[in-house]
């Protein structure tokens, strides 16, 4: 580490913020080291849109402090917003500009030079896959490359660290996926990636993960960890009939919560092989058909479901 560069990227402390008898972020604590990618996790309401503007100053606490880059965004705000990209979940692109015209505004509201924009948008248009549509306006682009030239127009001033407010919502799987592709790409040059997402695998992707709820951050470790504090095992059932087969799960005393899964439950037990023998048995007695029960491995969202009803009872 260089002789004054921070130890953290982000520093944030006992951060709160209330929206009048509602706290919005509840005394969150968290550091973040230069060149890691942290996902800030949660459904809507989480906290997590509030705490990203507090970080980039758009917002002031009501108590805590923040520290990006080791400065303080309520009092050197202009000098955060120099070193750090900022992708809000509405990015202002321009429609009835094109994609070049989008570039080169970014670059004029962030003062760049034209020597470096003679370089830096090029490899910015060949690094995001947006160079065949250069003339085309932000309006008629898909929403997986509207969320491209985002990205790159926070990037056009080469910052340190990038915050990303739900990047990817609403964008298709394999858009997702490309955009993933470009911030691993991106971690490859030493910035910093502070995201928020609704999407647990999404949020798998990351080096650390923080559960956040109710505006309170829950965990925050790597991926593997969190799993590994799985309380209990997974079990998969599948059957032709699946709410009838919830409902008798849950009248089981074998199984400690289960979560519906698309066209599966994922059910929480002690012990997975006697429960499995259990429950297989009691789902036979009850006359379901197609009924299959399988060992399971926790996902993030098996875990947070854990956590939050740990929390609220």
């Amino acid at each position: 580490m260089a002789a004054g560069e921070p130890e953290c990227a982000l520093r944030i402390e006992g951060l709160t913020k209330r929206f009048g008898e509602r706290v919005a972020v509840d005394h969150v604590s968290l550091t973040v080291a230069p060149g890691e990618s942290f996902a800030l996790v949660g459904p809507d309401g989480a906290g997590k849109t509030t705490t990203m503007r507090l970080l980039v100053g758009i917002m002031d606490p009501d108590e805590g402090s923040a520290a990006v880059l080791g400065l303080d965004p309520v009092t050197q705000g202009d000098q955060v917003r120099e070193h750090i990209g900022y992708m809000p979940q509405r990015f202002g692109l321009y429609g009835d500009l094109t994609v070049m015209e989008n570039l080169h505004f970014y670059a004029d509201l962030y003062r760049v030079e034209r020597e470096t924009r003679a370089t830096r948008m090029p490899e910015l248009l060949r690094f995001s896959g947006l160079e065949p549509f250069t003339g085309r306006p932000a309006a008629n682009l898909s929403g997986g490359m509207r969320q491209k030239l985002g990205l790159i127009c926070s990037l056009i001033h080469h910052p340190q660290v990038l915050l990303l407010d739900e990047p990817t919502f609403g964008v298709d799987p394999v858009s997702r996926r490309e955009f993933w592709h470009i911030l691993y790409q991106l971690l490859k040059t030493g910035i910093t990636i502070f995201l928020s997402t609704a999407y647990m695998d999404e949020a798998e992707r990351a080096q650390r993960v923080g559960l956040m709820h109710q505006g309170r951050l829950l965990v925050a470790a790597t991926p593997q960890a969190i799993k590994s504090g799985f309380a209990g095992e997974l079990l998969e059932v599948r059957a032709k009939d699946l709410r009838a087969a919830r409902r008798i799960i849950e009248a089981d005393p074998a199984a400690r919560q289960v979560l519906a899964m698309g066209d599966r439950l994922m059910v929480t037990v002690a012990d997975r092989a006697a429960a499995q023998k259990i429950l297989s048995d009691t789902l036979k007695k009850a006359g379901l058909d197609g009924v299959s029960l399988a060992p399971a491995e926790p996902t993030l969202e098996d875990l947070f479901v854990q956590v939050i009803r740990q929390h609220s009872g």
